[in-house]
């Protein structure tokens, strides 16, 4: 072989390898940013799945459907108002275990509602909090299995009581507010 041929050669090789080594990185980075964003969904994305990349990718989707809300923190009113409720849901509890489970759910529904997510299907709904709350939507599914229970008259008080602490992790982490607003130009 000619000198040049196998200088092409190496050239060539070279690239390549290169190549892949530059796209094992792009990998490994994106890998690594979509579990440390997702924490436990990462884990439950690949058992859902069967494996990495498509589990990356269905995260990936989630995140570019989640960009297109228009999410935003409650006013200090719509706080004290869902503040309020919840209370009221809990002390339901005493008298009637799965009515309080079933208003839980909704009133996390509602919460959601106000804070600019669409409430469409529970699937749809748990991949949607995942996004900006990955570590409490375990909790929301707790809470839905529960309820699904409930509804069958299937779920004992302790099952329900778990429930509404589910409920409450997800209600609680949701429950962000908006910074009062400063008024300009007023003494």
């Amino acid at each position: 072989m000619n000198t040049g041929v196998i200088l092409a050669v190496v050239v060539v090789l070279g690239v390549v390898v290169g190549g892949l080594l530059i796209w094992d990185s792009i990998v490994r980075r994106r890998t690594r940013a979509l579990r440390e964003k997702f924490g436990p969904e990462y884990e439950q994305a690949l058992d859902t799945y069967g494996g990495a990349r498509k589990a990356e990718q269905e995260l990936a989707a989630r995140e570019k459907r989640v960009k297109s809300f228009h999410l935003h923190p409650l006013t200090p009113e719509l706080h004290q108002r869902f503040t309020t409720a919840w209370r009221d849901v809990q002390a339901r509890f005493v008298e009637d275990p799965a009515r309080a489970v079933g208003e839980a759910n909704d009133l996390v529904k509602d919460l959601m509602q106000a804070r600019g997510y669409p409430v469409s299907d529970f699937d749809q709904r748990s991949a949607d909090i995942s996004v900006d709350h990955p570590h409490v939507v375990s909790h929301y599914r707790a809470a839905r299995d529960v309820a699904v229970l409930s509804r069958e008259g299937r779920a004992s008080t302790e099952d329900l009581r778990r429930a509404v602490m589910h409920y409450r992790a997800l209600f609680e982490d949701l429950l962000e507010v908006s910074p009062p607003l400063r008024r300009v130009g007023v003494r």
